[in-house]
């Protein structure tokens, strides 16, 4: 870690988390194991033996990550009270409900307590920081910070400014989730969905037709992803493919050469149906393939693939 990124956490270093499913127990671990100081906030009356069993089956992971996981929970604390649990907060990231009138309420109260230079986050996939923001007295502190599912593991973060946010703020956040070993990227025009999710969407889009049509089972499928498209994004990301693609010429002989065909297949896409049967269909190939085995397992399993590529990764671009 860089003095900058030691700084910057230095100046972020006490979190709160307001809501503690996976995404806010997933967040409260990735802290924690930065040295920062994390009060979590949530109603549940079990949410310390939640989120401490998270973090305690999660170590392995944070440790194949680089982080330190010794006596990770000293610096972890629980206040029922939102008032209480943000005083002080130099950053809180929001876990809550995907209800606007939740997190207007949430903000407005928060923003009357945080100190000027706090930074106000949402974890949110569908609410834009410019409507949550709209009773905070601080709107120029408040923007979207969305990962994707789990974050203390995947990369990503969209951080996504409200029309009010400050230009500071926006640094901030792209500094802050740096220095926390993310891929911060900001997102220049609210959207819903915003980036990575609205590609999962219109890619499973196509997937769901493909079973729903018998061209392919669900399973099939997805060895047909994981061996090729999926390990190439993995690497490079479609711009870059199909720049690789054209040859020699790029972009410039890819869309000579392919340009009139995709316009062609994009205006003639069927549409997808998710009726009844449909889903019936997609439902019953998942269990046939998954079902046998534990979600624990496959999670596992799933996470240890994750982590896999991340390191292959991490060996190209430093050539170690």
């Amino acid at each position: 870690m860089t003095t900058a990124q030691q700084d910057i956490l230095n100046r972020y270093s006490k979190v709160t988390v307001i809501g503690a499913g996976v995404i806010g127990a997933s967040w409260t671990a990735l802290f924690l194991a930065h040295g920062l100081a994390v009060v979590v906030n949530d109603p549940r009356p079990d949410v310390e033996a939640i989120v401490r069993d998270y973090i305690r089956n999660n170590l392995s992971t944070l440790k194949e990550l680089g982080l330190p996981t010794d006596n990770l929970e000293k610096k972890l604390s629980f206040e029922a009270d939102l008032e209480a649990s943000v005083a002080g907060a130099d950053l809180v990231q929001e876990n809550g409900p995907e209800r606007i009138e939740f997190k207007q309420d949430l903000w407005e109260r928060i923003g009357k307590v945080v100190g000027e230079h706090a930074l106000m986050l949402s974890s949110s996939s569908a609410k834009t920081a410019t409507e949550q923001a709209l009773k905070t007295p601080r709107p120029g502190r408040l923007l979207v910070g969305h990962p994707f599912n789990p974050p203390h593991l995947i990369p990503l973060v969209e951080v996504v400014p409200g029309e009010k946010t400050s230009v500071e703020a926006v640094d901030d956040a792209v500094a802050f989730y740096a220095a926390l070993g993310k891929v911060p990227r900001v997102v220049r025009k609210e959207m819903p969905g915003f980036v990575a999710n609205r590609l999962q969407r219109a890619i499973f889009r196509e997937c769901c037709y493909l079973v729903i049509q018998g061209v392919v089972k669900v399973d099939e499928l997805d060895d047909i992803v994981t061996s090729s498209i999926g390990l190439r994004w993995a690497a490079d990301g479609p711009f870059r493919s199909f720049h690789l693609g054209g040859g020699a010429g790029g972009f410039k002989s890819f869309f000579k050469q392919f340009g009139p065909g995709l316009n062609e297949a994009w205006k003639n896409m069927a549409p997808v149906n998710l009726d009844e049967a449909a889903q019936d269909k997609i439902i019953a190939q998942a269990e046939a393939s998954f079902a046998a085995r534990p979600p624990e397992q496959l999670e596992s399993e799933r996470d240890a693939k994750q982590l896999a590529i991340i390191r292959a990764l991490k060996t190209v671009k430093t050539g170690k």
